[in-house]
């Protein structure tokens, strides 16, 4: 092999690739960005000043509501036809400035474009892996060959370390972390909301739960106070006892080391015996 074919040998198929579906990857991007225009464009229509006409009865309680200023025939027909002549009813407008739904944009504006990739690739590894019963993604001879030998320009090796890694995990995390931060978010407000309203429904319930509640914990507390009395009186008792008997038992002991010493006679307390030469003469000898 000549050294001046090796950069062509060792160049990057990503970059072949590219080059060869220059055409599709252009469509690709132009897509892309139509779809989020229309979708940029759908969340600028559902903000800013909006008016609904609202229909309400002789006692003030609204009966029909539609968007925009005025009713159109088939709204008009619809409703004369369910509610009667509408000059029997009064008619109000209702305007309202609604902000730009930045989350709603957002969630979309990335999960839409993700989301329909991801069930693309999976569509077409899933054909791969069931008709032709091999794995699309690059072997060790094409990454190898996608990694040359310093000759590839810069951004050939940034899209080699961008194609090494695993794509669908990458597109479902994000997908994931986006569709959290949705979800999340109306989870709590729709808890907070649904918790408060079911509060001020049946306050009284709840009033009588917690009422109930504190009444067995104060009734806890002062049985707990009780038995705590009671085992420390207990204790306080068998401690008097056994002081008492210490008491007791130190008295005996010191009147049987005492008594002896007492109660002893004279000539049996004398240490010498009687046939002992040395012993001085008795009383009786004398």
């Amino acid at each position: 092999m000549v050294a001046g074919e090796e950069p062509d040998v060792k160049s990057s198929r990503i970059s072949s690739l590219i080059q060869e579906h220059k055409t599709l990857f252009i469509i690709i991007i132009v897509g892309l960005f139509l779809l989020e225009l229309e979708i940029f464009a759908l969340a600028a229509i559902k903000s800013g000043r909006k008016s609904w006409l609202e229909v309400v009865d002789a006692s003030g309680t609204v009966i029909h509501e539609t968007s925009g200023k005025n009713l159109n025939e088939f709204n008009k027909y619809y409703f004369e036809k369910t509610f009667g002549p509408l000059t029997n009813y009064q008619t109000r407008l209702r305007t309202e400035t609604v902000s730009f739904p930045f989350r709603a944009w957002f969630v979309a504006a990335i999960c839409i474009p993700v989301g329909a990739m991801l069930l693309f690739g999976f569509v077409v590894r899933a054909y791969t892996a069931v008709f032709h019963g091999n794995d699309p993604m690059l072997s060790e001879q094409d990454r190898s060959t996608a990694a040359g030998t310093g000759h590839e320009t810069r951004l050939e090796a940034i899209l080699y370390r961008i194609s090494r890694m695993n794509i669908f995990i990458i597109g479902f995390l994000i997908f994931v972390g986006v569709i959290s931060y949705w979800i999340i978010p109306n989870m709590i407000t729709y808890i907070g909301r649904t918790g408060i309203e079911t509060l001020i429904r049946f306050k009284w319930v709840f009033i009588t739960i917690s009422v109930v509640a504190v009444g067995i914990g104060v009734w806890i507390i002062y049985l707990r106070y009780l038995l705590a009395k009671k085992t420390i009186e207990s204790r306080m008792e068998i401690e008097k006892h056994r002081l008492a008997m210490e008491y007791r038992e130190s008295t005996i002991a010191t009147r049987q080391l005492t008594a002896p010493s007492d109660k002893a006679d004279p000539q049996t307390s004398l240490p010498w015996d009687s046939d002992d030469p040395k012993r001085p003469p008795s009383v009786d000898s004398l």
